[in-house]
């Protein structure tokens, strides 16, 4: 189901000065200025004119239209510290949360149709003073008291291609998996994604896969008893809800092509049971998804790449692959008046 392009420009929160953010950002632009969807990007606009590219300092996200086929549009942000690509400074990382801050109150006032962000460093937010995990966190703190009919975020999400996979637990060690692994978390992991799909992808009966946590899923308890105990009954309590979600399957045959085919999204517990099947389908234009939110939020499903900073062969395609499903998840609320 399509849905209009939004009439809002993307913003385009600009990360970590010193990873590739402003490289694929100067990149995203280059291949997005013809056809859309335009974006402004926020940060440093003399770094960003660094990367080679025209930019065009602006006040008002509104006139990124206009300039956006001739320049990339920034509200600029000025950089306390100077930039060494790949070695973050602490004394950066209040602009790159101010950055970050900036976009989500755009798109909150309606300026804005929707947030990307570049990747950040953690580290040097921590030395700052950050106090959230990440930027999922820092979103969902930014927009706690901003009304949201429907069932409330944070929660992750990984595409590639055809394949939407959510994560119950994220950044947990393995060992800590099952005892986080709760009936009540899968019951809310899955109506946040039910409710997007609806919402933000246009899907008007969605269809869930749920994994299961053992090989085999368990093989009838007798490799492990959680598929039993504890993710079926939330499986079935979301079936008497309307849900559409299967019982816990094994995950080892879940992502290949015809299995992919039965279902709009996977709700996957851990980590790697998601990005493992994401990365492998699509290593360069995977997009991290913030489901859950009054915001749309999508990222780059990678990170600063410090290594490869100012060498000129970061690739921009997860970036560009966000800034489009941004646009169209911008477009479907739009559409529903949401």
């Amino acid at each position: 189901m399509a849905a209009p392009p939004p009439a809002a420009p993307l913003a385009l929160s600009l990360g970590e000065p010193a990873g590739v953010g402003p490289e694929i950002v100067a990149a995203a632009w280059r291949a997005l200025q013809a056809a859309g969807p335009a974006f402004v990007a926020i940060g440093d606009a003399a770094l960003l004119r660094r990367q080679g590219v025209p930019v065009e300092a602006i006040a008002d996200p509104a006139e990124a239209g206009r300039v956006f086929a001739r320049a990339l549009p920034a509200l600029d942000l000025p950089l306390p510290a100077p930039v060494t690509p790949g070695r973050p400074d602490p004394a950066n990382a209040a602009a790159v949360a101010d950055g970050i801050e900036a976009a989500v109150a755009l798109a909150l006032s309606g300026a804005a149709s929707a947030v990307v962000t570049a990747p950040i460093a953690k580290a040097p937010l921590y030395a700052a003073g950050f106090r959230f995990p990440g930027h999922t966190e820092f979103l969902a703190e930014l927009t706690a008291d901003v009304p949201f009919a429907g069932t409330r975020g944070p929660v992750m999400m990984l595409t590639a291609k055809d394949l939407r996979a959510a994560l119950v637990t994220i950044h947990e060690p393995l060992a800590a998996v099952p005892a986080l692994v709760t009936a009540e978390r899968v019951r809310h992991v899955a109506r946040v994604v039910h409710e997007a799909l609806r919402r933000d992808f246009g899907i008007a009966a969605p269809r869930l896969a749920l994994a299961a946590l053992n090989p085999h899923a368990g093989e009838g308890g007798a490799m492990g008893r959680e598929e039993i105990g504890v993710l079926g009954p939330p499986a079935a309590a979301l079936r008497a809800e309307g849900i559409a979600i299967t019982d816990p399957l094994p995950a080892d045959t879940m992502f290949h092509d015809e299995a992919r085919a039965g279902y709009d999204a996977a709700v996957c517990l851990y980590h790697d049971q998601a990005l493992i099947p994401v990365k492998t389908l699509d290593f360069w234009g995977g997009v991290n998804v913030t489901l859950g939110l009054p915001v749309v939020r999508t990222s780059p499903d990678h990170g600063t790449g410090f290594d490869i900073a100012g060498t000129g062969v970061a690739r921009a395609d997860s970036l560009v692959a966000a800034l489009r499903l941004a646009a169209e998840m911008a477009g479907m609320r739009a559409a529903a008046q949401i």
